[in-house]
């Protein structure tokens, strides 16, 4: 009673009740839902008149007048989680993507979202049936020029180049319509954009020829590209029976990854092409496998269309392997003469034809389990600006032979590689078979976790920095730009008392270790083999290496490390320091995620040259544990220089944990001789190189010179070997 007697007081008396606290709460409450009701409201308006600006492009695709005169190209549909495309409409019925379709409430999963791999639209499971034709079309072989293939763009590009925010025709501001406007296309070569209002002049006065864009150097034209015979097709059934064989397939490799966590043997724990950085490469057969739909139809297919072929025989190392080398025979082209492989060309989607002596495209390979496994992403972007048929994905079951064997008859070409140090090993190792007369230059995309090759070479030391200098199209134009280095390769053999090898040789690029800091590599690999959901970015990755680290610093396991070693540098002893429990041979002056071992500035160490990753010599140093190793990475202390030579020999007197490039394994008693194996073209960005821009159009002229018959391939592989020598030195 006394409450209410207080509430009439109250209402008797406006004054009172301005003054009540519960009033002006009220107020604020109501005046809050009064905004977000506003917000709401303007939400949708602006979701509404988009999707009708959508709508109206659609309807102008569906045009007679409109159509370009482009071969059709069926979407390469990707299952692909719902997180990833929660704000995306489905291209065919234009509803939300996180919106259950067709099948109802006990399908409406992750797995009935899919997404082009090429193009980037989203479709449902139910909708792919209906999806247009009008994906990117890697093949447009009988055509006199590249047409201009005009599309929505339906995912946000943050790799576009400069000025390409401005209708092509009309100069104007090309952006998403709010209140009203033309829409507008985009071209999925040139990615130039026009409004649809547009469209028709600009087809009038230019033909709707394309000139592929600001990267057409680097661009697989596809007036030169073969569409061959497409993978026999399976229905919506299908798609589901491999999502389950998908799941279990996926177990099982996790099973048998556990099995062999505790199996240490004289063989490297993981074989993948001598290099894996830290677990770069899958090792799972089966469990990175993706299912693809072409319209509503499955398609066991990679990224650049290529069916997989089998690892066992493309991850040995060095030159053991034989049978999958090729002859090749010098020509003034500098091409190789490989003779055709039945097995692999059945496994080509396209194939290159009749392609210019000019043309300097980019072969690219993406390894997605590598570092932050951000290869699907890389995938779709670099899809967008090159084409998809020049883009492989590399995976336990797919390696690099594949697409070197589809550019084998390009004059010259260039490599990017989208992965970490050991992805960068094993695509090394198949330029190495493939016996080139002029190896192409390779440039690296630093997608792995230590990234230690990528940084020597100024590509920076992960996707991050990527992000922050401009994006993908930043990379591009470096890639292109980029002057050529010499990088020395190394092969390490595995030697029993007798002299005799144990295993096929291996090969190193940037370093190899022996004791506490293989240890740590070998149980961070371990970790991964058994959790890899846990390594999902490079800073996590970074911060599990930490945690291992920091479990060793009181297990002094490698107390009696100075008397399990014997040292040998060019056929003298070296001492081991008393207080070493490990030690690395350096090839680049990079280690464990930008550390420098050797200090080339150090003015107390006069009887030492500097390093340098092309002189034919190799930097030894110690270290004093796993502590020793944390104040490295934070520049608090330094490692020991013990010697440099051309030849290394370190005799293992018991069991001990082993890495080169990342890849660790445990090691019976054996002999590890380190030798000069060759030397690879690598692109250094030219804008962290002082005349690099300078090798980069020497570079040109040289491949012009050989085009024009003034010098052959193995004239010009010397001047280029010679040329980057000087500009290094």
């Amino acid at each position: 009673m006394d409450d209410l007697r207080d509430s009439m007081f109250m209402l008797s008396n406006p004054s009172e009740l301005v003054d009540s606290p519960m009033f002006i709460v009220a107020c604020f409450i109501a005046g809050l839902v009064g905004v977000l009701t506003i917000a709401f409201t303007a939400f949708q308006w602006r979701r509404n008149i988009n999707l009708t600006w959508m709508k109206a492009v659609a309807r102008s695709k569906k045009n007679p007048k409109a159509k370009n005169k482009v071969p059709s190209a069926p979407h390469t549909w990707v299952r692909e989680p719902t997180a990833r495309v929660k704000n995306m409409n489905c291209c065919i019925c234009l509803k939300s993507s996180s919106l259950s379709h067709s099948l109802g409430q006990m399908v409406a999963t992750d797995s009935s979202i899919f997404r082009c791999s090429v193009c980037g639209a989203v479709a449902h499971l139910g909708c792919c049936s209906n999806a247009p034709k009008d994906c990117k079309c890697a093949s447009m072989e009988g055509y006199e020029h590249v047409m201009h293939q005009w599309a929505v763009r339906w995912t946000d590009v943050t790799d576009q180049p400069d000025g390409s925010s401005f209708c092509s025709h009309c100069e104007e501001p090309c952006s998403t319509a709010f209140l009203a406007g033309s829409p507008i296309w985009c071209c999925l070569w040139c990615q130039r954009l026009v409004h649809v209002d547009c469209h028709t002049s600009m087809s009038n006065e230019t033909g709707d020829i394309c000139d592929l864009g600001p990267f057409k150097r680097l661009i697989l034209s596809p007036l030169y590209v073969r569409e061959l015979n497409r993978t026999s097709p399976g229905g919506i059934l299908s798609s589901i029976t491999h999502g389950a064989n998908e799941f279990a397939s996926t177990m099982r490799g996790r099973i048998r990854s556990r099995s062999k966590k505790h199996k240490h043997g004289s063989e490297s724990s993981v074989d993948t092409a001598n290099s894996s950085s830290n677990g770069d490469v899958c090792t799972d057969g089966t469990s990175d496998a993706t299912s693809k739909v072409s319209g509503w139809h499955i398609a066991e297919e990679s990224g650049s269309g290529s069916v997989t072929v089998n690892r066992s025989d493309q991850t040995s190392n060095g030159d053991i392997d034989n049978k999958l080398e090729a002859k090749t025979s010098l020509s003034r082209n500098g091409s190789i003469n490989l003779k055709d492989d039945p097995h692999l060309e059945g496994k080509h989607r396209y194939q290159i034809t009749d392609l210019p002596p000019d043309s300097k495209p980019l072969l690219v390979f993406v390894n997605k389990k590598s570092g932050a496994q951000r290869g699907d992403s890389l995938g779709l972007r670099l899809n967008v600006l090159l084409n998809p048929a020049q883009l492989f994905e590399l995976s336990s079951t797919e390696g690099p032979e594949v697409g070197l064997y589809m550019f084998r008859k390009v004059h010259h070409f260039k490599v990017l590689i989208c992965g970490g140090d050991g992805t960068v090993g094993w695509v090394l190792n198949a330029i190495d078979k493939q016996n080139f007369v002029s190896p192409p230059p390779v440039a690296i995309l630093p997608a792995g976790t230590g990234n230690d090759l990528a940084r020597v070479l100024s590509w920076g030391g992960g996707l991050g920095i990527i992000e922050r200098q401009g994006g993908l199209s930043t990379v591009l134009n470096d890639v292109e730009h980029a002057a050529v280095t010499i990088l020395d390769r190394w092969k390490v053999a595995i030697l029993n008392q007798q002299g005799k090898q144990l295993q096929p040789p291996k090969f190193m690029n940037n370093y190899l270790g022996v004791g506490c800091d293989a240890k740590v590599a070998l149980d961070i690999h371990n970790l991964r083999e058994e959790n890899p959901e846990k390594f999902y970015n490079q800073f996590m990755n970074k911060v599990l290496y930490a945690k291992e680290g920091a479990k060793s610093i009181m297990d002094r396991t490698f107390a009696n490390f100075p008397w399990q070693v014997r040292l040998e540098v060019d056929g003298a002893e070296i001492e081991v320091p008393e207080d070493a429990e490990g030690v690395l041979v350096a090839n680049i002056g990079s280690y464990m995620g930008g550390v420098d071992l050797w200090h080339n500035e150090d003015e107390y160490y006069d009887n030492f040259d500097p390093q340098s990753m092309h002189d034919k010599v190799l930097e030894v140093v110690s270290i004093s544990g796993t502590w020793h190793l944390g104040k490295l990475q934070v520049g608090l202390s330094r490692a020991q220089r013990l010697a440099q030579g051309q030849s290394i020999k370190i005799q293992l007197l018991s069991a001990l944990p082993v890495q080169i490039d990342g890849e660790p394994w445990f090691q019976q008693p054996c002999t590890l001789f380190i030798s000069h194996y060759g030397q690879a073209f690598m692109l250094k960005r030219a804008a962290e190189e002082p005349l690099g821009h300078a090798a980069a159009i020497i570079t040109d002229v040289l491949e012009n010179a050989e085009s024009t018959n003034i010098i052959n391939a193995v004239q010009k592989r010397a001047l280029m070997h010679e040329m980057a020598m000087r500009l290094s030195s």
